[in-house]
């Protein structure tokens, strides 16, 4: 099983389209998935399931079926983990909905991140709850990918959840701030690996299940690839040609110069913006790459559906290569 974090604390670049995309098509391909939303803003949620099946969730006052309800005895100090309550969204796809109240866990998880250095058991098994909830809930299934979206930000949560991680890849736009957000992101991964290898070897009870941290830079997604005429529009191009060299020195640490963009090996994808296809697929409440003639995708539009298709599949193959 490989854990995948898609992350950039970059907002707006596309990033839980892409993990709601890439789950559907390795499913699709035959793999079974877990999708963890782990966003307090629960877009991924919301984009799975039906109004229906939100209300019969989020009405509920207290245990609903969500990451909270998965955390709560540990968030209350009075336990462990309850099993996770997984929604089936499609054959071999499955789903932990998010919860808006886990924004309440985010200064409880920042104490207890200090508290490890003091060999605190309660502390590293607060750290370490999404680790075994994503854990048992991948046995349920026995999925082959669990792939987790967290908001664009360098909190507690996303901390304990990056540490959880075996891949991270990041979504990245053809911008500054998305450039900006690289460095950020190569800085902080070090500095959290190297935080949780000290607190690690201070937890003092051997037989509870902890991360390895090993988030290993696993590549980028170019996103929202505008397109004009078939050529990228000069303010794209300038921003895209800047992000290998930005990947390689800031992610990996390294000072060789990197091939070009399109040859880039770390470059897993590059996507374009799929226009008019996306509210199409958000009206159908499916991926915009199973859009048929029936939910209105038809001629050129169809034509756009089998092109979406093959450069998903595409990146998806790359990501089951990944070692």
């Amino acid at each position: 099983m490989k854990t995948l974090i898609f992350f950039n604390n970059k907002g707006g670049v596309g990033k839980t389209t892409l993990v709601y995309h890439v789950g559907y098509m390795l499913a699709q391909l035959g793999k079974r998935v877990v999708l963890l939303d782990l966003d307090p803003q629960m877009n991924l949620t919301s984009m799975l399931l039906t109004d229906q099946r939100l209300l019969a969730i989020y009405d509920i006052p207290q245990n609903r079926p969500t990451i909270m309800n998965s955390i709560r005895p540990v968030v209350r100090g009075i336990g462990d983990i309850n099993p996770a309550q997984l929604e089936t969204i499609a054959e071999n796809l499955h789903l932990l909905p998010g919860d808006l109240d886990l924004s309440g866990f985010e200064d409880r998880l920042s104490d207890n991140w200090t508290k490890c250095l003091n060999g605190d058991e309660l502390a590293f098994r607060t750290v370490s709850v999404f680790y075994r909830v994503l854990q048992e809930a991948v046995s349920q299934v026995q999925a082959d990918y669990c792939l987790i979206d967290v908001g664009p930000n360098f909190g507690a949560i996303n901390r304990a959840t990056l540490i959880a991680a075996d891949h991270v890849i990041i979504p990245m736009a053809a911008d500054l701030f998305s450039l900006q957000g690289l460095k950020n992101v190569g800085a902080t991964l070090t500095t959290w690996r190297r935080e949780w290898a000290d607190r690690r070897n201070r937890n003092p009870e051997p037989t509870l299940a902890l991360p390895d941290a090993i988030m290993r830079p696993s590549g980028y997604i170019v996103m929202q690839h505008a397109v004009r005429d078939n050529r990228p529009v000069k303010a794209y191009t300038t921003w895209a040609n800047r992000i290998p060299g930005a990947y390689s020195e800031f992610v990996l640490g390294l000072s060789t110069p990197p091939p070009a963009l399109p040859d880039d090996p770390n470059c897993l994808a590059i996507l374009k913006h799929y226009r008019s296809l996306m509210p199409m697929a958000m009206e159908a409440r499916k991926p915009i790459f199973l859009l048929n003639p029936s939910d209105g995708a038809i001629g050129a539009h169809y034509q756009a559906v089998k092109e979406v298709y093959s450069h998903f599949k595409s990146l998806c193959e790359r990501i089951i290569r990944l070692p």
